[in-house]
């Protein structure tokens, strides 16, 4: 079995993921850029990983590449765990993993950021929802975001 394979995400945790999502979508520009801007507070060395960032002089929230990248980062992520169950496995819309993999892989991403950027992932889904989070939610978010990154993780190698 490779690890791309679906393991268990259950009804109950898919429901919690489409919940939170449907309330999310309409503002998925703004929290797009909260959640990027989340990772470069945690962790500043990240903007390096990003080409229009490493020579950019303008403050983050005013680069004028970063909030469409972070809201197509945001909105892919939260649709792959949105499918998660429905597919069977991670999908992701509008790019290929193979091609997710090969860009992560020649900006250098590896395991710390992964954790940086679920740690703002949930972060800002908690400050998103606040009257919906709990304990259940952020097992949800952190599963199905557990299972995008392992999908991301196989094909990360150079381009054949």
């Amino acid at each position: 079995m490779s690890t791309s394979e679906f393991k268990g995400f259950t009804e109950e945790q898919e429901a919690l993921v489409v919940k939170s999502w449907s309330a999310m979508k309409k503002n998925a520009s703004e929290l797009g850029l909260k959640f990027f801007l989340k990772i470069f507070e945690i962790a500043p060395s990240a903007q390096k990983l990003f080409p229009f960032l490493r020579d950019s002089s303008v403050p983050l929230e005013q680069n004028p590449k970063l909030k469409p990248h972070a809201m197509s980062v945001f909105i892919m992520t939260c649709e792959s765990a949105v499918q998660l169950r429905k597919a069977g496995k991670v999908t992701v819309r509008e790019s290929s993993l193979k091609k997710l993999g090969a860009v992560h892989f020649k900006n250098g991403v590896v395991d710390e950021h992964y954790e940086v950027t679920k740690f703002a992932l949930l972060e800002t889904i908690k400050e998103a929802v606040p009257e919906m989070w709990s304990p259940e939610m952020k097992k949800a978010w952190g599963d199905a975001y557990d299972q995008l990154v392992a999908a991301i993780k196989t094909e990360m190698k150079p381009p054949s």
